[in-house]
């Protein structure tokens, strides 16, 4: 099993936003920080803008900003977006399977099975599971020279009293 190039760069756009509250970030500038194109970028932007999970503006003064609280932002929700167009195997894709073991077939439920607990698992973590005081996430984002507010995945420093 292996996710989409789609699925990945959804999760670096919003990690990215998540780690930058309240800020808008060019494409350029989140391209940069997750090392991919643009125009890869491009294609994850308007579909992640239509769904709700990030404001995307265009324009001079334009960008994009996480629409939500990470917390809302459900990991399986996100992948189920992104992976559940495409039929994880052939037998998966009702008029167009022409796999002859299907009636007889004894993988196919045992992937569908697997499938689900992939997603119960996805389930149970959100957005911001994955950047609350992940400051090696931070590290990673920061040679962008973004001035964000106290960037979300930077643990507060303990005061001792």
């Amino acid at each position: 099993m292996r996710l989409t190039t789609r699925t990945n760069l959804a999760m670096r756009v919003l990690m990215f936003c998540a780690c930058h509250p309240g800020k808008l970030h060019r494409s350029a500038d989140i391209a940069l920080a997750c090392n991919v194109s643009v125009n890869h970028l491009m294609q994850v932007v308007p579909v992640l803008n239509r769904l709700g999970y990030i404001r995307a503006t265009r324009g001079r003064s334009g960008g994009v900003r996480l629409a939500t609280l990470p917390e809302r932002v459900s990991v399986g929700e996100v992948f189920r977006h992104f992976e559940a167009a495409l039929p994880f195997a052939e037998c998966f894709e009702g008029a167009e399977n022409t796999c002859p073991l299907t009636a007889s077939c004894r993988l196919r439920p045992a992937l569908f099975k697997a499938l689900d607990a992939f997603y119960a698992a996805l389930d149970t973590v959100n957005l911001a599971d994955l950047i609350d005081g992940n400051t090696g996430l931070e590290e990673l984002f920061s040679h962008t020279a973004l001035t964000a507010p106290t960037p979300r995945c930077v643990q507060a420093p303990q005061v001792d009293r």
